[in-house]
């Protein structure tokens, strides 16, 4: 049908170039000259017709390859546009058009210049139209960002009574999702909002599956479980984020600036990443803090019944942990291995790693 449509329509562009070509012709000084067309009206109208039915049929002929060329043009831009994300086609027509706006204010100054003002003006135009729609895709971030800031800003109040509140998006990181934790913690129902699970993270995982480390490698397939699980087994929205930035080389990194994007939170067990979130100002949900965080609190002067199951690092130390993995020390303990005994906590140390109490025998205590 867009062949009939584009063949029909290029003929008639071909009728009417004709009969102004013919008119032209008729107008021109050297048909003048020949006095042949004056005075002669079926003449000049025999031309007219004859040169608009000429390049009527010229057009007509050759609108099958025109008409291929223009369909090639148009599938090859549907394409490329169909790969680029939605955001980036709406910055870089944004930024086109700024630079379009701002070459106009100059433009008509310069197509008043004889000879070259118009081609010149013509190019300006152009260089200004792809200048902006660059800046535009190197700033697309930015720009939605601003969007989606005016959107929460004008939601403000909706979000201040309870409507229209929607949770912030939780970015996994490949340490968070390698540990498995963040499955049973989505299952309990305390992680609100979208799983968003980047493509760069997926092929940092694929790359530890593959890896020729068996250790990396058991690591890496049970991630992938744990996503298959989460996305299978869980009612929770989970995205698979396909956009990559390019320009940033570390992973961590990318997951940082993702957060900024989305304007979300990074679900993570890394110390470091955590730091650094700290430092760019990127909200971090740490599963370690969760964890040490949910620990029942234990107080010196507390009693507690335990199994002492190995020695300590110091001499006559024994070593007990509790259900949750907290590590207990109990001084005098290393005689009892593989007893239960009661103990009578001393001090508590809260540590990077974890919560560390020490403990004396009930007895030896008192």
């Amino acid at each position: 049908m867009l062949k009939k449509i584009l063949r029909g329509l290029f003929t008639i562009i071909g009728l009417l170039f004709g009969y102004f070509i013919g008119e032209s012709l008729l107008k021109s000084n050297l048909l003048v000259e020949l006095n042949h067309f004056q005075n002669s009206p079926i003449k000049t109208v025999l031309f007219l017709i004859l040169s608009t039915l000429s390049f009527g049929f010229i057009l007509f002929i050759i609108s099958p390859w025109i008409t291929f060329i223009i369909i090639k043009i148009m599938d090859y831009v549907e394409k490329s546009i169909q790969r680029l994300p939605a955001n980036e086609v709406i910055s870089g027509t944004l930024g086109g058009i700024l630079g379009l706006a701002i070459s106009a204010l100059f433009v008509n100054l310069l197509a008043r210049v004889p000879v070259l003002g118009v081609p010149l003006a013509v190019v300006v135009a152009v260089i200004m139209g792809a200048l902006g729609a660059n800046i535009g895709l190197r700033k697309r971030d930015d720009i939605m960002n601003l969007f989606s800031g005016l959107k929460k800003a004008g939601s403000g109040s909706k979000d201040k009574k309870g409507k229209g509140y929607k949770a912030d998006p939780k970015i996994l990181d490949t340490s968070v999702i390698i540990d498995g934790r963040i499955f049973d913690l989505c299952q309990t129902g305390f992680i609100e909002g979208t799983l968003v699970i980047p493509n760069f993270v997926l092929e940092e995982l694929r790359h530890i599956a593959d890896s020729s480390d068996g250790l990396k490698r058991n690591r890496g397939r049970r991630g992938l479980d744990v996503l298959n699980k989460i996305q299978k087994e869980l009612n929770i929205d989970v995205q698979i984020y396909e956009k990559d930035f390019p320009d940033i080389a570390e992973v961590d990194s990318k997951l940082l600036k993702l957060a900024q994007v989305l304007s979300g939170k990074v679900i993570t067990n890394d110390y470091n990443l955590n730091k650094v979130a700290e430092f760019q100002g990127v909200p971090v949900l740490n599963i370690n803090e969760l964890a040490n965080a949910i620990k029942p609190v234990v107080l010196p002067g507390e009693e507690m019944r335990i199994q002492i199951v190995k020695d300590g690092k110091e001499s006559n130390q024994g070593v007990a942990y509790l259900d949750d993995g907290t590590m207990i020390v109990v001084e005098g303990g290393k005689k009892h291995i593989g007893e239960i005994v009661d103990v009578t906590v001393t001090s508590v140390l809260q540590t990077a790693a974890g919560r560390m109490i020490f403990a004396k025998q009930k007895e030896n205590f008192e």
